[in-house]
């Protein structure tokens, strides 16, 4: 399909090949869009380094400092962001037609004329020539639709202003349904399936641009354009109602039990001002679906009362069940009916995975490296049990409702001072973990995080700061918004957001531009609605910057203190970094194939990566110290923390990998059967494979929200965990981190990752990067051998 939506957790992906001319080191240099005309645009000579943008980058040291202190000092951001408000309005994110509500009309209006243009070109296309620019205007096509509908679902969802949010709701609706018509409309699909099997044409493209033209082929025939009527029909009324039941699954989930009584003598080991406030006349509450359910599991000494709470914070209602299994049933029905074995055989199709059979040979191969390192952590547990056992209570197992205390009695056994949860705070203020990410992007790829002023309307909040990211050789490469402190009204999840892709500016678009009465002084603004640009001297081409919103909710400042992360924000940090590192690394001159629009199970390597690399001494070294005495880390303190963070390491990845042999299990065939029954397959597979076993009674797949946006697909992360594991000690710590070694930031392994795995976005198949990076030619071809080895590798945990 034309408009290629994804996570994002998540983070947003989509997959395909990549342009063999890539492979050549471009240099991009950064201009502004420039004095062209719409007569005469040739390029003005690129402009010193010191001069991008007004970036001071002929001073690296003093945009370090700058950087710590735009996120640490709050004096020092609102004078450094103040001259810039007496200029005119930008519009958001640079776009100049949006400075104002109103602007969303008339971005979308002239999209449509330039959609409309391109849909002409694509239908009316009847020679050789013609044909040979049939992938790339689709993939224009593509990005223009794109361009409006990313950037308007994440302003609705983010900006404060609601007659902006209002506006963007409507560009995003109309954009939607124009793209729902292109992707039924037969012309642009035959159009392509001729240019594909002209030999003239295709002997003529590139390899990502043969890549391209797959990813569109396959998407149009998912989408059921070369059904009969009738079929077609059916096939958009059970994507509606997939959509419809999904939805309503992950929004209307609820217990069967929502709510636990019990007398008050029985909750002894909770905390009593908890158990104050939920009691009353001798008489305890427990709401299974409120944190309180979480406390009690952890702290209740009683295993009948943890016993009852498991139960019902593990069993879904009825509707909850009876919404998960019609959509798997429908599921199902669309597959068979687009001519797919299962669901999961059409999902997978595109993945790196492939088949349903490989995702299980990587399922099987994991459970069995994981499995001894269970069976340890376990014993530690029962031993704690027979310390307290009553002869009632199962002395020597560790039932699924003693899971929780007694994993909590371990770790409270454990250094009082580690478990404090800002002991280590105060060495990871925002600002020295953004500037220790620019140090070490620098060592390893020679690009920098540079602040930049915003505009007047350019951002949604005032708190939002602007990040040019600046290469050594390339010049200005990309634009990250970072939006990281909390406020109300703001979603609690980090994200990274594409708001515009990577993707190389026709001569023809410019041109083009010079004919729409726009608010542009050259053509070439024009071309990219005001936004960031780039020169290639190559191509004789200009560029469009990736541009990336960085989305967390760390704790606000505290003056004189900054803002201090815990460990575990800090890995999301490094974590959401990756991703961004994925798009400023991976410019493609097709948007389809940029940065992150990479396949589903190719997407988390970059940033599962990046957690390695943030609890790594080297790069720790480079930034971590006290926000007040400037006192170096103390890393053995560091260490012991992160012990205690992972000592059921294993139990917690056998919950992950049981939980995707569900997700696979769920997109079998299974759900056509007139006798399905998500509870009776949910409890199979967990007593085929749990080590723990999990009591009868019990309808948890009520709860699995991400069955609706990871179907067949929730085996990602885990595959993901295991080749970054596989990179990190492979690539990053082979020959260690001693004295002159330093692996983890060192620019031959940085480099040597960017140019294998980086660099391509998703133009090159996912496991041709694995081979490239790890010199390893028997992964190139994937394949259920290939899964299964990945298996072995096994998943660890980044540690010090």
């Amino acid at each position: 399909m034309l408009k290629r939506l994804a996570r994002a957790k998540p983070s947003p992906w989509i997959c395909s090949r990549c342009l063999q001319t890539a492979q050549r080191q471009r240099r991009f240099d950064s201009t502004l869009a420039a004095a062209a005309t719409a007569r005469d645009h040739v390029p003005p000579a690129p402009p010193p380094a010191s001069s991008l943008y007004g970036l001071g980058t002929e001073a690296p040291k003093r945009d370090d400092e700058t950087l710590r202190k735009i996120f640490d000092d709050h004096k020092f951001w609102a004078a450094f962001s103040q001259d810039s408000k007496k200029n005119p309005p930008t519009g958001i994110i640079g776009n100049r037609y949006l400075t104002k509500p109103d602007g969303f009309l008339e971005f979308v209006n002239v999209t449509l004329q330039r959609c409309e243009g391109v849909v002409r070109k694509v239908s009316l296309a009847n020679s050789v020539q013609e044909y040979r620019t049939v992938v790339k205007d689709l993939d224009r096509l593509s990005d223009l639709l794109c361009r409006v509908i990313d950037l308007a679902d994440f302003v609705r969802g983010t900006h404060p202003d609601r007659r902006i949010q209002m506006a963007a709701t409507k560009a995003y609706a109309t954009m939607f349904q124009y793209m729902n018509q292109l992707n039924t409309t037969t012309v642009l699909n035959d159009q392509l399936k001729k240019a594909v099997a002209t030999p003239e044409v295709w002997d003529s493209w590139s390899e990502q641009e043969r890549g391209v033209a797959r990813i569109l082929t396959e998407d149009f025939s998912r989408s059921a354009i070369e059904l009969p009527d009738g079929a077609r029909q059916k096939f958009v009324d059970l994507s509606n109602d997939i959509a419809h039941d999904g939805a309503e699954f992950v929004e209307r989930m609820a217990p069967e039990t929502k709510v636990l009584k019990f007398d008050s003598t029985r909750m002894r080991g909770m905390e009593p001002n908890m158990v104050r406030a939920l009691s009353n006349w001798g008489e305890t509450k427990i709401h299974t679906m409120a944190h309180e359910a979480q406390m009690a599991l952890r702290y209740i000494e009683d295993p009948d009362v943890r016993r009852d709470i498991y139960m019902a914070v593990r069993t879904a209602d009825k509707s909850t069940i009876s919404r998960l299994e019609r959509m798997l049933k429908n599921r199902a029905e669309l597959a068979k009916l687009s001519g797919y074995e299962t669901y999961a055989h059409m999902t997978l199709e595109n993945k790196m995975a492939k088949t349903p059979e490989a995702v299980n040979q990587f399922l099987t191969a994991l459970i069995d490296d994981t499995r001894p390192q269970v069976h340890e952590e376990l014993q530690e547990l029962i031993e704690l049990k027979n310390g307290d056992a009553k002869t009632s209570n199962f002395p020597s197992q560790i039932n699924a409702w003693d899971k929780f205390y007694y994993t909590h009695r371990l770790i409270s056994n454990m250094d009082h001072k580690l478990r404090q949860p800002d002991f280590l705070n105060a060495y990871f203020s925002v600002g020295t973990v953004l500037q220790g990410l620019s140090r070490l992007f620098d060592r390893l790829y020679g690009i920098r995080l540079v602040p930049r002023e915003t505009q007047p309307g350019e951002v949604w909040d005032d708190e939002v700061r602007r990040l040019d990211v600046v290469s050594d050789t390339d010049g200005h490469i990309a634009v990250l918004y970072c939006d990281l402190f909390s406020r109300e009204g703001k979603t609690p999840n980090p994200a990274h957001f594409t708001l515009r892709c990577s993707r190389e500016i026709s001569e023809e678009e410019i041109q083009e531009a010079a004919q729409f009465n726009t608010p542009f002084s050259n053509p070439v603004e024009g071309a990219t609605d005001g936004m960031a640009v780039s020169y290639n001297k190559e191509t004789n081409s200009y560029f469009q910057l990736p541009t990336i919103a960085l989305i967390c909710d760390f704790p606000t400042h505290y003056h004189p203190r900054p803002a201090l992360l815990n460990f575990n924000d800090v890995r999301t940090l490094f974590h959401e970094m990756g991703h961004g590192l994925h798009s400023f690394l991976g410019r493609t001159p097709l948007q389809n194939v940029s940065g992150t629009r990479c396949a589903t199970d190719f997407a988390e390597l970059p940033s599962v990566l990046m957690e390695h690399f943030a609890s790594c001494p080297s790069v720790l070294a480079l930034y971590a110290r006290h926000w007040d005495t400037d006192a170096p880390l103390p890393m053995a303190a560091l260490e012991q923390r992160l012990a205690i963070d992972t000592r059921t390491q294993a139990a917690d990845t056998e919950a992950q990998i049981l939980l995707a042999m569900l997700d696979q299990t769920y997109h079998s065939r299974l759900p056509l059967a007139p006798d399905f029954n998500s509870t009776k397959t949910y409890h199979d597979v967990y007593n085929a494979h749990a080590s723990i076993p999990e009591p009868q009674g019990t309808a948890w797949q009520g709860f699995f929200g991400h069955l609706f946006g990871y179907g067949a697909t929730y085996y990602s992360y885990l595959f993901d965990r295991a080749i970054a594991g596989r990179v990190w000690s492979q690539v990053f710590q082979n020959g260690g981190e001693g004295e002159g070694r330093g692996g983890s930031v060192s620019r031959e392994n940085g480099e040597r990752y960017a140019r294998e795995v980086l660099r391509w976005g998703g133009g090159r198949d996912g496991w041709k990067c694995i081979a490239g990076v790890l010199g390893d030619e028997r992964l190139q071809g994937g394949g259920e051998m290939a899964m299964k080895e990945v298996g072995r590798w096994g998943v660890r945990e980044p540690r010090v």
